[in-house]
Order: structure tokens, then sequence, then C-alpha cells
């Protein structure tokens, strides 16, 4: 390319600008800041210069704020009345500082800046939420929501053919498992041998023997029979009863001894 090629318009080169091409002077202009409001600008300049907002220098916060809306008004940006509106509040704070006070008001009147101060601090926060809100992931933004349609298969699972034979299989299967988990109860029946022993004292007379046998009570089983011979023996060993056999395997006859 040759040094007085200006450009390259659809691969042919532009050695002269057209003579009816005009650029205005300001065409170029750039404004990067740009500001939510008088807040936003003024608490823009306290961070920028490292200010504790605790203690505003207004006259020099003053001067900038000036400063920045007359080239607002070179770059003929339309101003917002709270532009203005603030303007004349820095005018106001920085004049009520200028205004000399005596010893004793020193301490009486309130600072200036004070509702200014409160209302930045305020504002800082409020700025703060705000992004860290925007921070957080948004749809449409961060994510996107996708749709997916998915088409329904039918399947269809053939029944098992079943005979009568394959069932009677299955029905001996389950019966053979039912007895593995058959369970045989078995009950303890209560019989004491205190309360026998009262029960043959009160059949038993003094003066009458009464046989051996008929103190026993068949249908109790041999758990009955136990019970009633060891009451029987308990009952002699006390020396509660008599027992009397007249020949040698003979019957035997039980008495109450008074």
């Amino acid at each position: 390319m040759n040094q007085n090629t200006y450009a390259v318009v659809q691969g042919k080169p532009l050695d002269s600008l057209p003579k009816d091409l005009y650029i205005h002077p300001e065409a170029l202009q750039v404004f990067l800041e740009a500001f939510e409001g008088p807040l936003d600008l003024l608490l823009y300049l306290i961070k920028k210069q490292n200010i504790d907002i605790l203690n505003i220098p207004i006259a020099e916060i003053t001067r900038q704020y000036i400063e920045y809306i007359e080239m607002m008004k070179q770059l003929r940006l339309e101003l917002a009345a709270e532009y203005l509106v603030m303007a004349v509040i820095l005018a106001e704070i920085k004049s009520r500082m200028l205004l000399p006070k005596s010893i004793g008001e020193e301490n009486a009147e309130e600072d200036p800046r004070t509702e200014l101060i409160q209302r930045l601090q305020e504002y800082e926060h409020c700025k703060k939420l705000a992004e860290n809100i925007d921070l957080l992931p948004r749809v449409n933004r961060d994510t996107f929501l996708t749709k997916i349609k998915i088409s329904q298969i039918e399947i269809k699972k053939p029944l098992p053919q079943v005979n009568l034979q394959d069932l009677c299989y299955a029905f001996k299967e389950v019966l053979s498992r039912a007895e593995m988990y058959a369970n045989h109860y078995i009950q303890r029946e209560t019989l004491s041998i205190r309360e026998r022993m009262s029960q043959i004292l009160d059949k038993l007379q003094a003066n009458k023997f009464t046989s051996f046998i008929d103190l026993f009570t068949l249908e109790e089983g041999i758990s009955g029979v136990i019970v009633a011979f060891a009451a029987i023996l308990e009952l002699s060993r006390q020396m509660l009863i008599e027992m009397v056999q007249t020949e040698s395997f003979g019957k035997i006859h039980i008495r109450k001894i008074g």
C-alpha cells in the first residue's frame, strides 16, 4: 500500500478524500463516565481522590462538580434538573461553612455537611447492594432455559403363557416355603404345688381314709399327675398326712393327721 493511500475500499486503494466528505469537529468526542444522578457523581469524585466521606472538603468538591457540569454543557448534553439542584446545595453548604462563627456558636450549630454525608452513605450502601444483586446468576443473561421434547416410546411386554401344570408346580413350591416358616407354639400350663397341697387337704378328712388314686385328676395329663404326686410327698414330709398300706402291693390309703 502506498503511503498516500488513505484506505482500501472494495479492494481498490483510495488516494484522495472525497470532496463532499464533511466530518464534524466534535464527531469523535467520547464521553466515558455515565452517572445515574448527582449523588453518583459526587460519590465518583470522592472515591477518585480517596477522600474520607466523613470529612469532605466541600470547597474542592464543589469546584470539581461545577467543572463537570460545565463540561457536560460543552458536550451539549441535556442536564437534568437534579444536577443543577445539587450544585445549588453544594454552593449553599460552601457559603455556610465560610461564614464566621463566634466561639459560643461553634459547638451549637450542626455541621452543614451532615445531611449530605448521610445521603451519600445511604446511596453508597444501596449502590453496593445493587452491584451484589447484579452479580447473581440471571436467566437469559448468564443462564438460558432450554426445552427438549422427548418422544414417548411405547414398550409392549408380552404376557407369559402359563398352563395348568406350571401353576401346580408353583403352588407346590409355595407350600414348601410355607412349611419352612411354620412355628409350633408350646404353652406352659400354670400348675402350683402349693395350691395342689391345699386342694388335697380339703379332700382328706381326719378320721377317714381316702384312696391314693382318688387324689389324682387324670384329665390334667402327665404334668397334673406329677404336680399332685409332688404335693402328696411334700404333705407327708411336713407330717400333715398319713399313708397306710395293709398288704404288699396293696392299695394305699391316705388320711389327714388331726
